[in-house]
């Protein structure tokens, strides 16, 4: 294993699929890049740690069936969390299980861009972590604003990659983060 990155999977799960603002539109393109940094993880040693939301009801509680991943991902995770808020490093044992396995750079993908995978990059930066921001391995809806005006995923992205960019995180392709994750981190 890499002994100083981790893959975060977070919350590519199949609860979103039964949300009201799930489109299939960008499902196909996001499945192709999540995968294909799965498993150039797995081929380079580096972990692969799955991060699931879960809530006491509705369709991200255990309950629901829909807390499992979302088809047609393929994932056999080193490690698995589960969270019930936005960050991955909040109440899961996360940061501890990172710091035991002597992680120092992660690498960010899944669901949704502008909250999970953005709020747990912050935090990861903040905790002193190289975080390695793989948008193309994100997946995200349209919202609509305070104004009405509606914002693509792409917007959206394009938004969180900017804010993110140089102040939480390098903004990497899956085959730069795969090619990163080589480098070693400087003490």
């Amino acid at each position: 294993m890499s002994a100083d990155t981790a893959l975060l999977v977070i919350d590519v799960q199949e609860s979103f699929r039964h949300r009201p603002y799930f489109r299939d539109q960008d499902v196909k393109a996001y499945i192709e890049r999540q995968q294909a940094l799965i498993d150039g993880a797995k081929a380079a040693g580096i972990p692969v740690v799955q991060i699931l939301h879960v809530e006491e009801t509705g369709v991200f509680a255990e309950a629901s069936g829909f807390v499992v991943p979302l088809a047609p991902l393929r994932i056999e995770p080193d490690a698995v969390f589960r969270k019930g808020r936005h960050s991955a490093l909040v109440g899961t044992g996360l940061d501890v299980w990172l710091t035991k396995n002597g992680v120092r750079r992660i690498i960010v993908s899944g669901i949704r861009t502008e909250q999970c995978c953005e709020t747990t990059t912050r935090h990861a930066s903040d905790l002193g972590y190289a975080v390695d921001y793989v948008g193309e391995a994100t997946l995200t809806f349209p919202m609509t604003d305070a104004t009405g005006l509606e914002w693509s995923a792409a917007d959206i992205r394009a938004r969180t990659e900017l804010v993110l960019a140089g102040r939480f995180a390098r903004i990497v392709t899956v085959e730069e983060a795969l090619k990163g994750a080589s480098e070693k981190i400087a003490a």
